[in-house]
């Protein structure tokens, strides 16, 4: 897989698991940042290859490369179990996010460089209907896909029934409902929180699977949050009632 950007590529040549065997660099690029991942490459002992930047441009299949390529191994995804762990090995309160089939590759990688800022410890995904990680998610995260585990499933109904029965709650995310997140106590809850896809929100199967459902009150005239906003707000006060609990 190709991936693109600074910020994205330098995540990953930091990351000695993801796989990274080769950088591109735009031949006439004389900026720092540039300058830096070509460094940091040398130092991995990673490939170096130096092209036009009509050449990354259509390697990339973008102009929005910013000059720099990385070539890695197919994304690996985690598993339920794996984030489940990670969790309980810290002592922490799980908190992950399940994704109702978001179909827009920027909104999954905004939601999951959310998730990394705030310190879930996994993202859930369907395999069906949904977008995966693809360079332009890795772009979109600013690299948080090698540092947040991600999951991709095949039925997301029974792994909220399997997470349900090892004790998570699960917090489904509607605009239309009257609870709100700030009126709903979280931060004593293994919790998954549950966003729904772009225009169609929440799946009936997964709205009824949830413990409770809340929404972001809002005082002005649009009805409705971008999945990946909503979901940044809605982290942000899980976090914040856990901070304020003296947990995660």
């Amino acid at each position: 897989m190709i991936i693109y950007g600074k910020n994205p590529v330098n995540e990953a040549l930091s990351d000695p698991g993801s796989g990274v065997y080769e950088v591109i660099v735009n031949k006439d690029a004389k900026s720092a940042n540039a300058t830096q991942i070509v460094k940091l490459a040398k130092v991995r002992g990673v490939k170096v290859s130096f092209l036009p930047r009509e050449a990354l441009t259509r390697l990339a299949g973008t102009s929005s490369h910013q000059g720099v390529l990385a070539m890695i191994g197919d994304f690996k995804y985690s598993d339920i179990p794996q984030i489940l762990k990670s969790a309980r090995d810290g002592g922490e309160n799980l908190l992950i996010v399940i994704l109702d089939h978001i179909e827009d590759p920027q909104n999954l990688g905004a939601i999951v460089r959310t998730a990394d800022f705030l310190g879930a410890h996994g993202v859930v995904i369907p395999k069906d209907r949904a977008a995966a990680v693809t360079p332009s998610v890795v772009k979109a995260s600013s690299g948080a896909v090698n540092h947040v585990p991600i999951a991709r499933v095949v039925n997301l109904g029974r792994i909220i029934k399997d997470l349900k029965k090892d004790g998570v709650w699960i917090m489904g995310a509607d605009a239309d409902f009257q609870e709100t997140i700030f009126n709903q106590s979280t931060h004593n809850l293994d919790l998954a929180l549950v966003i729904g896809s772009e225009g169609r929100g929440l799946s009936k199967s997964v709205k009824d699977s949830c413990d409770f459902i809340v929404s972001i009150p809002r005082s002005g005239k649009v009805s409705s949050l971008n999945a990946s906003v909503a979901a940044g707000i809605m982290l942000y006060e899980i976090v914040r009632q856990r901070g304020s609990s003296g947990n995660k």
